[in-house]
């Protein structure tokens, strides 16, 4: 097999999926199952690659279990946070904006869009796992899994913290400012950002060097479109206390805060 009939048959996976679940998103009036889905979404592109390729060699191995291990913790903790609670706020606004026209709008501007973004970003996935045994683990590959462990730790412990906190009955108005909080306003993120670059250096050693767009996209996205940028850009208006939040706490990388308490 060669490499771009594995990627173009991904491709056509993804649209396929993606299709799919926009057909159900119109039949129970809800385009926030997208967001649920786009961890998963990575599981299937890298089994789907699996299959294909064999998945025999330590490397693939690895990639393998580390990407289903991150998409199902996402999309599990989104199902839990989310479930019951309706559609989120940013598809209720498209759909009053383009009213009956939604339907076909949402297909390509949320549905297909996510699925060229994933297939985008996980070619770093299905480059290593299909080169995997061309060469040793190396270096750069365990401490891309050092990388991994570090984004995964601060993705789900910064999760849980978060989860804890809004839990509570007393937190209404106010800023979650402790545990990995404290010295980064996105743990999460940042661990979002950690995970994707310790695939890529896992990767890399395997030929694949040339996918370095796949995380530079994912920090795009993370720092600028739906990320960091996209949560502060009311939050101070829910939560007038995080103005001060922001001058004392790093945005994204984590750090002491700035009054060295």
């Amino acid at each position: 097999m060669h490499f771009t009939q594995l990627i173009l048959t991904n491709l056509g996976l993804i649209i396929a999926a993606m299709s799919l679940l926009w057909l159900v998103s119109i039949r129970v009036k809800d385009a926030s199952i997208v967001d649920l889905c786009w961890g998963l979404g990575f599981v299937i592109v890298a089994w789907a690659t699996a299959f294909q390729t064999g998945a025999s060699d330590l490397r693939a191995i690895m990639l393998l279990a580390l990407t289903t291990l991150w998409g199902l913790r996402l999309s599990g903790y989104l199902l839990w946070r989310n479930y019951g609670k309706g559609e989120d706020k940013r598809y209720q606004e498209m759909r009053d904006k383009h009213g009956g026209r939604f339907w076909w709008v949402s297909f390509f501007t949320v549905f297909l869009l996510q699925g060229l973004l994933m297939w985008f970003i996980s070619l770093v996935v299905q480059s290593g796992m299909f080169h995997a045994g061309k060469l040793g683990i190396g270096f750069f590959g365990w401490l891309g899994f050092a990388v991994w462990c570090v984004g995964f730790f601060f993705e789900s412990v910064g999760d849980f913290q978060m989860a804890r906190f809004k839990a509570r009955p007393d937190t209404e108005g106010e800023v979650m400012d402790r545990g990995l909080w404290r010295y980064t306003r996105h743990p999460n993120y940042f661990g979002d950002f950690c995970i994707w670059w310790g695939l890529f250096l896992l990767a890399a050693t395997a030929q694949s060097w040339w996918t370095i767009g796949s995380p530079l996209l994912m920090s795009f996205l993370l720092l600028k479109v739906s990320g960091v940028s996209m949560l502060e850009s009311d939050i101070e208006d829910r939560r007038p206390k995080y103005a001060q939040y922001k001058r004392e706490t790093n945005a994204f990388f984590p750090w002491f805060p700035a009054d060295g308490a």
